[in-house]
């Protein structure tokens, strides 16, 4: 277990922060408080936390659809996230952008995305940022399986693959598209399976454990910081609700969601840190009240701000010419 007590605090902190928020978000839109679609990120928190546990904050991710994770795992805070969902002016994108496209340049979070594949060619760009400037700096692209299919995604790796880009492919492979089940869109067993043809290393990591996504993209991290190129890596991993809020999530079978329920990411983690020693049951009670205490106070916030004024309605969203 290569992890140090500060970091292993950091990763107890960022994963249960997720959940907390995510599991807040869950109840406010059930309540018909948030407006427009969330899908939670619940369930995949080993994999957001174990690839960002190496980044540095002016290393470079981007994000899909399911982006609240990859966010909070990237020190975007909590409370602009929260006011984003609220559409208020406080929000992470002055709340014009809402849950499928909080954005925090300033972090590193070059953007969640609606568009299936659409992160991997702005990942790519974001690497090539990088080796143009001779930095050491590396950017993640996480996405679904159903958007290893996406053509951007094979157009994206095979650039990097040729120009020995700085970037970790992240699939999630959380076996469903939606709600297509992944062996109805994938002809091989595996999506890591698919970097052989781009001469790449494709790596399988167990998405509901930390430790195992830790150290497989602690490679892939090191290669990229090194000028080796990409690394198509896929974690196996599960989202514990729908695919969105308000999903019936009649397609998958009860005993999967209970299988995987059994195998939390989180209680994985805390059930190791704790028989090694390297946490005590304080820190992480301490932490769980901490993070509840953020995300209801992020809630606070969002609730008093303002939504954005009318003659704001244009700015930041189309360009002003002379």
């Amino acid at each position: 277990m290569h992890l140090k007590r500060e970091k292993a605090l950091w990763v107890y902190e960022r994963m249960v922060l997720i959940r907390k928020f995510e599991d807040k978000v869950h109840d406010l839109f059930s309540a018909g408080k948030i407006p427009g679609f969330v899908h939670l990120y619940a369930g995949e928190e080993a994999v957001a936390v174990g690839v960002c546990a190496h980044f540095r904050t002016d290393d470079f991710l981007t994000s899909t659809h399911r982006g609240h994770g990859h966010c909070i795992a990237k020190g975007v805070e909590v409370r602009g996230m929260m006011a984003e969902l609220f559409g208020k002016a406080t929000g992470s994108c002055k709340g014009k952008g809402g849950s499928m496209h909080i954005a925090d340049v300033e972090k590193g979070m070059l953007g969640a995305n609606g568009i299936v594949g659409g992160g991997a060619p702005l990942a790519c760009g974001a690497a090539l940022t990088a080796r143009v400037k001779k930095t050491d700096q590396v950017t993640a692209c996480f996405f679904g399986d159903g958007g290893a299919s996406q053509g951007t995604f094979h157009e994206a790796l095979n650039l990097a693959s040729i120009w020995k880009l700085p970037v970790i492919f992240v699939c999630e492979n959380n076996l469903y598209a939606e709600a297509s089940p992944v062996k109805y869109t994938l002809n091989v067993e595996n999506v890591a399976d698919r970097a052989a043809g781009y001469g790449v290393p494709g790596v399988i990591a167990d998405g509901m454990s930390f430790f195992d996504v830790y150290e497989k993209a602690g490679e892939a991290v090191r290669r990229a910081r090194a000028g080796e190129g990409p690394t198509l890596i896929e974690a196996k991993t599960y989202r514990f609700y729908g695919h969105f809020e308000g999903d019936p999530v009649n397609y998958r079978p009860k005993d999967e969601e209970q299988a995987y329920r059994k195998r939390d990411p989180i209680t994985d983690f805390k059930q190791k840190v704790l028989a090694k020693k390297l946490l005590k049951a304080d820190d992480l009670e301490k932490i769980e009240k901490e993070t509840q205490a953020e995300v209801d106070a992020a809630l606070e916030f969002a609730e008093s701000s303002p939504f954005p004024k009318l003659e704001e309605i244009l700015t930041d969203v189309y360009v002003n010419y002379p």
